[in-house]
């Protein structure tokens, strides 16, 4: 595990993300509070990408938790037979939008306690709810930025309440709200589990990795 970056790296280290991507997004696709919590729900151990596919026939007809419970958990199985797990994401989905309705008005609440109440949202989920939809600065720590924190010394952490901490304290705040999509981002495309892209990587003589591919 890598040392913690000091501060003056940190802030250079998220100057440069900020610089090369001002606005990162999410690229799951939503269109309000309740598919963006359904989209992220799905995506556990499975691509934003197959999500995305199972989701655009899908969003446009059950983009509720009524239009959901409507739809029914045979017709929800049948549009995301294609991710893994889909039965039991099923169940959940249909479970947590008649806790919405009859608990929450059909509204998705916005505190982390109420969202990791909810069947299958665990608080990755609520993380990324959370900062997704209401700009919250919470830091959702998925594989990529468990080994992005680690490797680098951005944030490293034993697991990933620490290094969700390690987010917390350490990056400056004014780059918190998108610290986790940057860091996501890295890892996906740049900081690659196998082969990491040192090369090309715009914080290469900050990193702390000492195997490096260049």
């Amino acid at each position: 595990m890598a040392s913690q970056l000091d501060y003056h790296a940190m802030r250079e280290t998220f100057a440069r993300f900020k610089a090369a991507d001002p606005e990162p997004k999410g690229e799951l696709e939503h269109v309000n509070a309740f598919t963006l919590l359904v989209a992220v729900a799905l995506s556990a151990q499975a691509t934003d990408v197959g999500v995305n596919k199972a989701t655009r026939a899908l969003f446009p007809i059950a983009d509720t938790p009524e239009k959901m419970l409507a739809l029914g958990e045979e017709g929800l199985t049948e549009h995301i037979r294609t991710i893994g797990l889909y039965r039991n994401k099923a169940r959940n989905v249909i479970k947590l939008s008649r806790i919405l309705v009859d608990e929450y008005g059909g509204d998705v609440p916005n505190s982390r306690a109420a969202l990791q109440s909810l069947p299958g949202v665990g608080r990755k989920t609520a993380n990324v709810v959370l900062n997704m939809w209401w700009h919250h600065p919470a830091q959702a720590v998925d594989t990529h930025i468990f080994r992005v924190g680690n490797r680098t010394g951005i944030a490293p952490g034993k697991d990933v309440i620490a290094v969700e901490r390690a987010i917390e304290d350490n990056v400056p705040v004014d780059y918190q709200l998108h610290a986790h999509h940057w860091l996501i981002l890295h890892g996906r495309y740049t900081c690659r589990a196998r082969k990491p892209a040192c090369g090309t990587c715009i914080i290469r003589d900050l990193c702390q990795y000492e195997d490096k591919n260049l």
